[in-house]
C-alpha cells in the first residue's frame, strides 16, 4: 500500500473523505474514523482512477487552507514523512497505458429480473478498466454491507429440500455491456475468471458452439455470491475479475442485495393486479369476427380450455398484454417454467 496515499486521506477533513467516498461510488454516511477506513481501504485497492481523486482532493485542501494551516496540519497529523502536496512539485501523470478508457461508474441501466426484487444497490455498475495494452487484464473491487444489510441477509437462510444453506435476500453479481443507449441484458466478457474474497466464484457454464475459432458463450445470468461474501458490517468484500478484452466492447460489473422471489410470488402479484374486464374480451372477439376482408369472412374463433403447455384444464388463465390472440395459458405452470429456465416467451404465439 502506497504510504503517500494513506497519509493523505487520513488528513483529509469530513468534505474531503466524503467526496472521495461518492466519487468511489461509496457510502458517505458514518463516523470520519469509518470514512477513514473505507479511504484506506481505497488505498489498498490501488486503482489508478482513486489515487489520481486522492491527489486532487488533497491539492485543493491545502490550497484552500493556505501555508500556514498547511504547516500545522502536516505537523500534528501527520508527521514529517508528508510532503506537502501544494509547495512540493505535482507528481507526474500516470502514462498514458494507465489512463481512464470508460467512465468509472457510467450510466448503464440492467434490466430488471422478474424473480430478483432489488433491495439495494452495493456496488453500482462500475467499467472494467483496461490497463495497459495486454489482452488478458485484471482489476479488483469492493463493497461493503451496513449493520442492517448484514443482518437482513444473514437472517434469511434456510436450508433446501436437498439440506443446502440458502438465503431468501441474497447479494447479486451481474456483468453487462457498457451501453446507455438502452436496458442492458447480463452479458459476460470473455475468458472471465471471479474470486471473492480470495475465493473461486462458480460462473454459469458456457454453451458449446459449433463455429471454429469461436469461444463459446456463458449463458446470461446473474451470480448468486452470498455464500462467499463475509456478512459483516465491519469487513470489506473484495470481488477479483479477470477477462480478455474484446475490440470494440466494453463490460461493467455491479453488485446488489435481493429479495428472490418464488413464482408463488409473482402468482400472488399477477393476481393482486385483478382480471381484465369482461367487455374488453368481448370488443375483442368482436373485432375479430368483423368482415375486414371481403373475399374471407371469419365464423367463429377456436379456444381452448386445455393450457398449451401442461395440456391440462387452466386453472389461471391469462395471456401477455403485447399478445393480440385470444388463446390463454395457465399463469401457475408458465411462471413455474420460467422460474426453471427463464425464457418468457408465449406459448401460444412464441412472441
Amino acid at each position: 500500500m502506497d504510504e503517500k496515499l494513506r497519509n493523505m486521506v487520513l488528513a483529509f477533513r469530513m468534505s474531503e473523505l466524503q467526496s472521495l467516498m461518492v466519487f468511489s461510488g461509496k457510502s458517505k454516511a458514518g463516523k470520519k474514523t469509518d470514512l477513514q477506513t473505507r479511504a484506506v481501504e481505497l488505498v489498498r485497492i490501488d486503482s489508478s482512477d482513486i489515487n489520481i481523486k486522492i491527489k486532487d482532493l488533497s491539492n485543493r485542501m491545502y490550497k484552500s487552507l493556505g501555508s500556514n494551516a498547511e504547516a500545522t496540519s502536516i505537523t500534528s497529523t501527520q508527521g514529517a514523512s508528508y510532503s506537502n502536496p501544494y509547495t512540493d512539485p505535482i507528481p507526474p501523470s500516470p502514462p498514458p497505458a494507465h489512463k481512464l478508457v470508460y467512465p468509472t461508474y457510467p450510466d448503464v441501466s440492467l434490466k430488471k429480473l422478474p424473480f430478483y426484487k432489488i433491495e439495494e444497490t452495493l456496488l453500482k455498475p462500475c467499467s472494467l478498466q483496461p490497463n495497459g495494452n495486454g489482452r488478458f487484464q485484471e482489476q479488483n473491487f469492493t463493497f461493503y454491507l451496513t449493520p442492517g444489510q448484514s443482518s437482513d441477509i444473514s437472517n434469511s437462510s434456510y436450508r433446501s429440500e436437498q439440506g443446502k444453506p440458502e438465503y431468501r435476500k441474497q447479494i447479486q453479481m451481474r456483468f453487462s455491456l457498457l451501453e446507455t443507449s438502452c436496458e442492458q441484458e447480463d452479458n459476460f466478457p470473455s475468458s472471465i475468471c471471479v474470486k471473492v474474497n480470495g475465493k473461486l466464484c462458480p460462473l454459469p457454464n458456457p454453451i458449446p458452439t459449433n463455429k471454429p475459432g469461436a469461444e463459446p458463450k456463458r449463458p446470461p445470468k446473474p451470480i448468486n455470491i452470498t455464500p462467499l461474501c463475509k456478512l459483516s458490517s465491519t469487513t470489506a468484500n473484495y470481488i477479483n475479475v479477470s477477462w480478455a478484452v474484446e475490440v470494440g466492447r466494453a463490460h461493467t460489473v455491479s453488485v446488489y442485495q435481493v429479495d428472490n422471489l418464488t413464482y408463488k410470488d409473482l402468482l400472488d402479484q399477477l393476481k393482486a393486479k385483478g382480471q381484465r374486464q369482461p367487455d374488453y374480451t368481448r370488443a375483442l372477439i368482436k373485432e375479430k369476427l368483423a368482415d375486414q376482408d371481403q373475399e374471407i369472412a371469419t365464423t367463429s374463433c377456436k379456444v381452448t380450455l386445455a393450457c398449451p403447455l401442461g395440456k391440462m384444464r387452466m386453472n389461471a388463465p391469462c395471456r401477455a398484454s403485447t399478445c393480440d390472440h385470444l388463446q390463454c395459458f395457465d399463469a401457475q405452470l408458465y411462471l413455474q417454467m420460467n422460474e426453471k429456465k427463464p425464457k418468457w416467451v408465449c406459448p401460444v404465439c412464441n412472441k
